[in-house]
């Protein structure tokens, strides 16, 4: 038998042959790292948004080492369970916005199903969205920080939203032009004012004076829409002229 040919017959410059054993462990980091989120998920869902490191890894039944070994810290499990959370989040609210046929119908879905998801696990929302010693000690510069997938989620929904709604106003009567700050300040003002009534509203104790999700998303949405599809019609000021005949109570003219 002729060895050299038998050598020969693997091209040369190809590098080394991958190892099996590598992606294989890769595989499996990556599947414990999944398994490791869902508890944790689970435990935060039961014990509260303070649960500590040694809790969750108490309900996963093993040791917080083990936790610390896979994310680095506390704030470090924050972001993964944020990445998978949030993830889920902009599937259901992107659905929701592809069914809906007007830009009001597509505005009112996205605030239910950000309520809706928030509602069905509070502790997993306020987990997340919290802000660990991590991220106070690190500069807005600092690179190795991981990116907050938080942030990203926010940005997405912000560019969902901005798309329809800028096809609406662009048919407005009263749009200044192209550069109208409502084309670019809108959407975020929107996300920012459905997040911190949406956080409220989750704070806020079980009672009569606490409306149901149906009814604050319906509610969001009539503040936000009617609040910019209503104008001041031209030449009439936004608010009375102060009358110069009325003396000033800080005045005594007498």
């Amino acid at each position: 038998m002729n060895t050299s040919s038998t050598v020969s017959a693997v091209p040369a410059g190809t590098g080394a042959v991958p190892d099996g054993r590598s992606s294989r462990w890769e595989e499996h980091r990556a599947e414990r790292r999944r398994a490791l989120i869902s508890t944790a998920r689970r435990a935060v869902d039961t014990l509260g948004h303070g649960a500590s490191m040694e809790d969750i890894a108490a309900a996963a039944d093993t040791s917080k080492s083990v936790y610390y070994r896979y994310f680095g810290d506390k704030t470090g499990l924050q972001q993964a369970m944020a990445e998978v959370v949030t993830g889920q989040m902009q599937q259901k609210i992107l659905a929701a916005a592809r069914q809906a046929q007007t830009p009001r119908e597509g505005l009112r879905a996205m605030i239910y199903v950000y309520l809706q998801m928030a509602q069905t696990s509070p502790n997993v929302y306020a987990f997340v969205t919290r802000v660990g010693p991590a991220d106070l000690a690190a500069g807005p510069t600092d690179e190795a920080r991981p990116a907050d997938p938080l942030t990203h989620f926010l940005e997405a929904v912000t560019e969902m939203l901005a798309r329809p709604m800028r096809a609406y106003l662009r048919s407005s009567p009263h749009l200044s032009g192209p550069a109208d700050p409502r084309l670019a300040y809108w959407p975020r003002a929107a996300i920012g004012m459905v997040r911190s009534a949406g956080e409220l509203w989750l704070a806020t104790p079980a009672g009569p004076g606490k409306p149901g999700v149906e009814q604050l998303a319906d509610q969001l949405t009539d503040w936000l829409f009617e609040g910019i599809s209503h104008q001041v019609p031209t030449g009439q000021p936004s608010r009375p002229a102060p009358d110069s005949t009325t003396s000033s109570p800080a005045k005594d003219n007498s």
